[in-house]
């Protein structure tokens, strides 16, 4: 095995059957197109060939990485170097889905820019820290990606995965979430949506009303002595669009 880069976060799963796993929470046809997020040693990569998969895309950054997956002889195979946190996936096509262990360090960018790309990504299936996968699917203490994630996807906490699973091993368990992107979503521009959430839960402990004026929360029916840990999804939402406009 190639020598990993720490400054990229990289853990190689190893178990086969996990791997096996993986693939058939995907759910892959004849017809799909597989976007493979750090295709790393290649031992997704070649699980995913396994199926009738129609092609597979696989996104790497380590120079070193690509050299290794190039090796795999498939014609469904494209091997892409470059950046996933910042990649426009819609250039690979519609109807993607979306497989990958996600480098911790940068996991959170990765499912950004799968919400910036929604248009063309109906799936996807990330293995990230158990952490950030509790709180994409909303199973632990909200934050701005619980909101920003699930106003375009249904999140499924699919399972865990402890350390002995990888190599080298991390210091924390890994979790892994599936992404069903939602029919009818609403049209938002991502970046100011990502910013207004942002600065939403980071004052959770002030009132509304020290936070926004009151006339909008008045034209979104919220109390302005609430908090904004108080308000559901669909409130927060209203209230978002009520400052657009």
């Amino acid at each position: 095995m190639r020598r990993l880069k720490k400054d990229l976060g990289q853990h190689i799963l190893l178990s086969k059957g996990v791997l096996k796993k993986l693939v058939e929470f995907l759910e892959v046809s004849g017809d799909d197109r597989v976007v493979e997020i750090g295709g790393g040693t290649g031992n997704l990569t070649r699980e995913i060939l396994k199926t009738d998969v129609r092609e597979v895309f696989t996104i790497e950054i380590d120079p070193s990485m690509v050299e290794e997956l190039k090796k795999i002889e498939d014609r469904r195979l494209k091997v892409i170097e470059a950046d996933a946190t910042t990649f426009d996936l819609c250039s690979l096509g519609q109807d993607l889905k979306l497989i990958g262990n996600l480098p911790y360090n940068v996991a959170s960018l990765i499912v950004e820019n799968t919400v910036r790309y929604r248009r063309c990504v109906s799936l996807a299936l990330f293995m990230v820290q158990k952490e950030v996968a509790l709180r994409i699917t909303g199973k632990s203490e909200p934050g701005w990606i619980t909101l920003f994630v699930n106003t375009f996807y249904r999140t499924e906490y699919v399972m865990s995965l402890p350390p002995k699973f990888f190599f080298p091993r991390p210091r924390v368990e890994s979790g892994v979430v599936r992404l069903v992107r939602r029919e009818g979503y609403p049209d938002i521009e991502t970046d100011r949506f990502k910013t207004f959430l942002t600065k939403f839960f980071s004052r959770r402990k002030r009132k509304l009303k020290n936070l926004f004026p009151e006339d909008s929360l008045k034209e979104a029916g919220l109390d302005p002595d609430l908090r904004p840990h108080q308000l559901s999804y669909d409130e927060i939402l209203k209230l978002y669009n009520v400052l657009e406009r």
